[in-house]
């Protein structure tokens, strides 16, 4: 029998801790929550304080009794679920089911799974805290109360499977006022003027500037032929030479919703495959002699913070690796968002010295790419800032200013581990120029004009609206992944190009939810209520007055929704094409891969096809069928023939309609990270790379 028994909340972190503790204690895991509201019901009493009729999960109940015989027979029993809100009320709901004294001693937290923390964190243990159960518990029964008073509405009005949340309705919200902005946006003329340059041998780029060294906006095209015009001869003297010494600091270590961010840009993962990868990387990897080791720390955090100790043992690591002038010298803390609850420790590595390349062997593909991303922004977040030479120089022509503007890399600093990416995907390039004087004179060979029209501000991509979500305080670390997941799935939005674009169904919804729920999806509303919550978490407020403010509101608009709110129809739109087998016209559905088509004969007819595309290209196999565009169950594009199952021809690079010249097989569009390049499936012809 085993002296203590310490519960949590996944096998596999189970496994890693029962190693560090050692045979006096037996761990094992509660797979998550053991105790929820009922699905079937509301389970909220709204009526007497808002009690919440709690019941076991479904499932559960073989895990549960597991678990109450182990405590029987232990003389201690501990709950280590993870360190936020959410492990709290874990620990609370495990405590009530094994009948444990809550204000006993049982809670055990860790930031990190190793030895050193696990067993730190045993010699301080502590009573449940009931401040953050409270918040926990005052956001699940808010949430509950939204979802299971609008859906119902929804549900009798426009369509069933519909649902209305807090942060969901906000996050829809935002997605259809773009929308509506790139509809309305009219775009403006404006023009630039790019000259070349050359001072002897050495050549330049510049720009047009102004005109007698004042700024000129140049809007249409009889002002560009002002300038061209006022241009005398090719010769232009060297106005001002401005040489700079610029410092750029490094990105701080990761919070949550700059790993997905920055996931999303660089590595193109979703917000939901970037949890999950970061899960196991926390859980514990197998690092053969070294046994199960956590490899980062925990993933759900708002706080830029990092331990004392984490801090040294980058800064050994740098000053081995790359000599003493790449340590940082007193870095200014970085500047803590007010929404930011700070709970514990930015992502970084559990350990510094274990570098990506160390950890190779024991990584998947996909495990090793995000890891290798949190150490490489932990580590150049201890690093000395880059030192850029930047210089600008003025030509001069008749009054006419044409600007100039280059940089080098001094010392690279942090630069040489990591560089932060950003939304636009746009490279900082590092141009030089040649060693000009004033008064020098250069030449131009090309001047040309450009007219260009400003662009509607872009559509939201995964990484632009957790960006702005957090901007606005709404919702926390760890909604972000599933809400995107949920406004997919209910069919509100769909992704095009990595792009956001809402439906009609989600904007008939959001109208709907507007006019009846106005503060449900208002973006100061939903704010102030995080704040709320977080008054709750630092034991300012009682949970119950939050929900009693709220409510007493909410039931009435619930009252008139009811009453009120009109039946909506969505009706199906036609695709085009009648069903090969009755004869009826076919329509587009919206299903749990996007859209299909279906026959609108159901239930009669269950005829379903998927939609295909074609792109104008022969069959390369069969030479009777069109290769059409397709997707498949993970929405990656592949191409196939149309008369499949006939013809079993498949590529996941784009045929082109041409063949090889060298060899007379097919040519495909491949795609790389700068563009699009073709190339032979068979042997090494290769055309110019197209951006």
């Amino acid at each position: 029998m085993s002296d203590f028994l310490v519960i949590v909340e996944s096998p596999a972190k189970a496994k890693t801790i029962e190693r560090y503790l050692g045979k006096k204690y037996k761990v094992k895991a509660s797979m998550g929550h053991v105790r929820d509201l009922p699905k079937s019901q509301i389970g909220v009493d709204v009526e007497h304080g808002f009690d919440p009729k709690y019941i076991t999960i479904r499932g559960k109940g073989p895990v549960l009794k597991e678990l109450k015989t182990a405590a029987k027979k232990a003389k201690k029993v501990y709950l280590a679920a993870d360190p936020d809100r959410e492990g709290e009320a874990i620990a609370w709901h495990l405590a009530h089911s094994l009948e444990l004294d809550v204000h006993s001693d049982c809670r055990v937290v860790f930031n990190e799974i190793t030895k050193e923390a696990i067993k730190e964190s045993f010699k301080q243990p502590r009573t449940i805290n009931m401040d953050l159960v409270d918040s926990q518990q005052a956001r699940r029964i808010l949430d509950r109360l939204v979802g299971y008073k609008i859906s119902p509405i929804l549900w009798k009005k426009v369509k069933k499977g519909l649902s209305a949340g807090r942060v969901q309705s906000v996050a829809v919200r935002l997605i259809i006022d773009r929308e509506k902005e790139i509809k309305d946006f009219q775009p403006e003329e404006y023009w630039s003027i790019e000259g070349q340059f050359f001072k002897g041998k050495e050549q330049f780029e510049g720009s047009f500037y102004g005109i007698d060294g004042k700024k000129k906006e140049l809007k249409k095209e009889d002002d560009v032929k002002a300038i061209l015009n006022q241009l005398k001869g090719s010769a232009f003297f060297v106005k001002n030479v401005t040489k700079k010494e610029r410092k750029r600091n490094p990105a701080v270590p990761f919070t949550t919703s700059t790993l997905q961010q920055e996931a999303a840009r660089k590595l193109n993962f979703r917000a939901k495959k970037t949890m999950m990868i970061a899960q196991q990387l926390y859980e514990g990897i197998d690092l053969g002699k070294d046994g199960t080791v956590g490899l980062i720390t925990y993933m759900r955090t708002d706080s830029t913070r990092i331990s004392e100790s984490a801090g040294q043992e980058a800064a050994s690591y740098i000053e081995q690796s790359f000599g003493k002038d790449f340590l940082s010298g007193k870095r200014q803390a970085a500047k803590k968002n007010s929404n930011a609850q700070d709970a514990h420790e930015a992502i970084r590595p559990t350990s510094a010295l274990r570098d990506p390349a160390s950890m190779k062997q024991f990584l998947s593909r996909d495990q090793l790419r995000l890891y290798k991303l949190i150490w490489e922004r932990f580590v150049a977040s201890q690093m000395a800032p880059a030192v850029l030479d930047t210089m600008s120089i003025d030509l001069l022509n008749n009054g006419v200013v044409f600007r100039a503007t280059g940089s080098k890399v001094k010392f690279p600093g942090f630069m040489k581990v990591y560089v932060e990416g950003n939304d636009d995907q746009i490279e900082e390039k590092h141009k030089l120029l040649p060693d000009l004087n004033e008064g020098d004179e250069v030449f131009s060979k090309d001047i040309e004009p450009s007219q260009h029209f400003t662009q509607p501000p872009p559509r939201y991509t995964e990484a632009r609206l957790v960006k702005t979500l957090e901007e606005l305080g709404i919702g926390r670390p760890s909604t972000y992944a599933p809400t995107l997941d949920t406004i997919q799935k209910r069919g509100y939005v769909t992704l095009d190009n990595k792009r956001f674009v809402p439906t009609e169904l989600g904007e008939i919804v959001l109208a709907l939810v507007m006019e009846f729920f106005p503060e449900i999806i208002d973006v100061e509303f939903t704010a102030n209520m995080e704040k709320s919550l977080d008054d709750v978490e630092e034991g300012k407020i009682e949970w119950v007055q939050i929900l009693d403010q709220f409510y007493q509101g909410f039931s009435k608009r619930i009252e008139v929704a009811e009453n009120e709110m009109e039946e909506v129809e969505i009706k199906d739109e036609f695709a085009g094409e009648d069903c090969e087998n009755c004869g009826s016209p076919m329509v587009f559905k919206m299903g749990r891969y996007g859209k299909f088509m279906a026959c609108s004969n159901f239930p009669d007819c269950r005829n379903t096809k998927p939609i295909v595309k074609e792109i104008g290209v022969k069959c390369p196999k069969c030479k009777e069928g069109n290769i059409v565009e397709r997707k498949s169950k993970k929405r990656r594009i592949f191409y196939g023939c149309d008369r499949f199952p006939e013809c079993d021809f498949i590529s996941w690079d784009k045929p082109i309609g041409r063949d090889c010249p060298k060899c007379d097989k097919i040519l495909v569009e491949k795609k790389l990270k700068k563009g699009v390049q073709v190339q032979c499936v068979n042997c090494d012809y290769k055309e110019e790379q197209q951006k």
